[in-house]
């Protein structure tokens, strides 16, 4: 699967962005940071309710924000897909995606590049998908950090043995030069900002992104 991040699209444009790669993308990823977990301020639930009523794509919520135990559920109540909290921010990761699929969405756990996974696997039970930072949260076009592949490679041997049953979403410097290593390592779901919204055909890069991941994954 392929979810291009709307950070690396044009704000000004941004009902546009979304449509040039309406049918092509499986996700649209949209990050929200609030200039305290992370040191980046973007976009909130008013522009998540606006882009809810422009696009049928479902919504693949990244919070990069302090307290998402309050704040995640308002973003499963508008109609996301899927809300993503960090487990570094969350004070009751469990609780939390309980509370956000009873909200009606998909719950996913991020971790950022420097925390382990091995504490977190009872956790991530009850949630659907497993972010794996590829860079440190915050801006985007930053250079991919291969090492976080063995959390990769350590998550799909344990979904493919049923220990666990999520998807595992890789997001930060996903491009032509990355994503046959992220795909080869067992992702299956990859965010990518500026190689598809710098392109001169976003729809085009989108489906040159997902041949390269399946090929290699072949």
């Amino acid at each position: 699967m392929i979810a291009p991040s709307i950070l690396s699209a044009d704000f000004a444009r941004l009902a546009d962005e979304v449509a040039a790669v309406q049918g092509r993308a499986d996700w649209l990823h949209v990050d929200v940071m609030d200039a305290h977990f992370v040191p980046n301020l973007t976009l909130g639930l008013p522009v998540v309710q606006s882009l809810l009523a422009t696009t049928d794509l479902p919504l693949d919520c990244h919070l990069m924000i302090e307290n998402p135990d309050r704040w995640a559920i308002g973003y499963a109540e508008a109609g996301s897909y899927n809300v993503t909290v960090h487990v570094e921010a969350a004070n009751d990761p469990v609780m939390l995606a309980k509370n956000v699929h009873a909200a009606g969405s998909k719950a996913g756990l991020a971790i950022k590049p420097k925390t382990p996974l091995e504490p977190y696997l009872d956790v991530l039970k009850h949630y659907d998908t497993l972010l794996v930072m590829s860079v440190e949260p915050g801006f985007g076009g930053q250079k991919f950090i291969a090492e976080v592949l063995d959390k990769v490679r350590a998550a799909r041997r344990l979904v493919d043995a049923g220990h666990l049953n999520l998807v595992v979403e890789i997001d930060g410097g996903i491009n032509r030069d990355t994503i046959e290593q992220a795909a080869e390592a067992g992702v299956d779901c990859f965010v990518a900002g500026s190689a598809v919204y710098a392109a001169d055909d976003p729809a085009r890069a989108v489906d040159a992104l997902r041949l390269q991941a399946e090929n290699s994954k072949r």
